[in-house]
């Protein structure tokens, strides 16, 4: 039985891929030189981009499922290893942990610094990425990365300040199972450990956006259980859409990579739903395709198995 048969959701047909790592870009205030991966189709021109950050602990070589599937639909995804990754082990007592979540905005807009230095790098892509269309995306603490680049304001734990550190270069935003907002819902620890959870601000954001999140998404961050991570959808302004993903924890069905051990919930359904839907909302914000997500919209009511899709 093929994806199509279980979520009935259409899509484009597959381009052939190529994928390069390291690109490296000197940051010397950062501390260590930035790793950067990119994935892109082998044909095609004015091609979009996505820059993706990953969740916490995570590098350039995670999230597959979803890398391979925006680029064989036509998309240059973009990836880096952030300082929190594990693959750099930073010690407990180093000073750049408090900041961690600035250094990744910091990633994001150094990489759309140097777009045109890293295109140059890979083979057969110089002249094909189209620089106006960029939507950020990312993956739980990269949720919160790309939410900063399109307005979402976080306030520093050192300075009490908010500061706006959207970036005018991206069009469009993608939140995969993204943390809600901070208060007195948030646990002991999450106040403790991710300092720059305690006070986020959705009401900035007005780019268009899409949320994904697992209805069963329980994160020992918050006390209010999985409908906190619908809160980038319900706490922001309208041009948003939320796909909720039935039965869905953390991972989503296993979106960070194909049996990966931290996947509590493996489900190939329930990643090719998260694959086709975020692929029909990219090329559908970036005016590429509106059939698919038009489609996506019809097909994902209350009494679909897989998820829903409601938009404001």
């Amino acid at each position: 039985m093929t994806m199509h048969h279980t979520t009935g959701l259409t899509g484009p047909a597959p381009r052939a891929t190529v994928s390069v790592k390291p690109l490296v870009l000197s940051a010397p205030q950062r501390g260590e030189d930035q790793h950067v991966r990119i994935t892109a189709p082998t044909t095609g021109t004015s091609l979009p981009v996505v820059l993706f950050a990953h969740g916490f602990g995570s590098d350039l070589d995670g999230y597959a499922p979803l890398v391979d599937h925006w680029a064989s639909g036509g998309f240059v995804v973009i990836q880096t290893t952030h300082l929190d990754s594990k693959r750099l082990g930073l010690p407990a007592d180093d000073p750049r942990r408090p900041e961690m979540w600035r250094y990744r905005v910091q990633d994001m807009r150094r990489i759309l610094d140097e777009l045109t230095t890293l295109e140059a790098s890979v083979p057969g892509l110089e002249g094909r990425i189209d620089h106006s269309r960029v939507v950020a995306a990312g993956h739980s603490f990269g949720g919160q990365t790309a939410g900063i680049l399109v307005g979402l304001r976080v306030t520093d734990p050192r300075t009490g300040a908010a500061e706006d550190l959207s970036d005018s270069r991206v069009m469009a935003s993608i939140q995969l199972a993204t943390a809600g907002k901070g208060g007195d819902e948030l646990t002991p620890f999450a106040h403790d450990n991710l300092p720059w959870l305690r006070d986020q601000d959705f009401s900035h954001i007005t780019a268009p956006g899409l949320v994904v999140a697992g209805d069963k998404d329980d994160l020992p961050l918050s006390t209010r259980g999985p409908a906190w991570t619908a809160d980038p959808y319900t706490l922001s302004r309208g041009n948003k859409s939320l796909l909720t993903v039935r039965g869905g924890e953390h991972f989503l069905g296993g979106i960070s990579g194909h049996q990966v051990t931290e996947t509590t919930d493996e489900n190939p359904d329930r990643v090719a739903l998260v694959q086709q839907v975020t692929l029909a909302y990219l090329r559908h914000v970036t005016g590429t395709d509106l059939t698919d997500w038009k489609n996506a919209q019809a097909v994902l009511t209350d009494d679909h198995p897989l998820g829903s899709l409601e938009s404001k």
